[in-house]
C-alpha cells in the first residue's frame, strides 16, 4: 500500500500560494509608491503572476480600484486646432505634384515595356536556323577545304 502523501502536498500548495500572494503584495505596494497607474495586467507583470489569478483575489481587485480612485485625473486631451488654408493649399499643391510625377514615370513605365514586349516579339519571329540548314553549312564548308 502506497503512503498517503496528501499532507505533503497540501503544505506545499500552501507555501506556494503564500510565495505567490506576496509577491502581488510587494508588487503592488512598489506601483503604489511609484505612483504608477495600476492595473490588473501591470500588476501581473510585476509580481510575475497570472492575471486570471489576481480576478480571484477580491482585495487585490478592490485596492486596485481604490488606487484608480485616488488617482489624480488626468486633464483632457487638449483640442485640436484646424489646418490654416496655407497648410490645406500647400498640402494640395504637393499632392497634384506628387501625381504628375507618378504619372510621368507611369508613362516611361509603359514605353519601356512595350519596347521590351517588342524584342520579344521579334526574337521569336526571327528565323534561326533549322537542322537541316546547318548540315548544308557543314557540308559545303568539307567541300571548300
Amino acid at each position: 500500500m502506497r503512503a498517503d502523501n496528501t499532507a505533503h502536498l497540501r503544505s506545499a500548495a500552501r507555501q506556494r500560494s503564500a510565495r505567490t500572494r506576496h509577491r502581488a503584495e510587494t508588487a503592488l505596494t512598489d506601483l503604489q509608491a511609484r505612483n504608477e497607474s495600476i492595473t490588473v495586467a501591470g500588476l501581473a507583470r510585476a509580481a510575475g503572476v497570472a492575471r486570471s489569478w489576481i480576478y480571484t483575489q477580491p482585495d487585490l481587485l478592490e485596492q486596485i480600484h481604490r488606487s484608480h480612485d485616488l488617482a489624480p485625473r488626468r486633464p483632457p486631451p487638449s483640442t485640436v486646432t484646424a489646418a490654416s488654408d496655407a497648410s490645406w493649399q500647400r498640402r494640395l499643391e504637393l499632392a497634384h505634384t506628387r501625381i504628375a510625377e507618378l504619372t510621368a514615370e507611369k508613362t516611361r513605365l509603359r514605353h519601356q515595356l512595350a519596347l521590351a514586349y517588342g524584342q520579344l516579339r521579334s526574337a521569336r519571329i526571327t528565323p534561326s536556323k533549322t537542322p537541316s540548314t546547318a548540315q548544308t553549312n557543314s557540308s559545303d564548308a568539307k567541300n571548300t577545304n
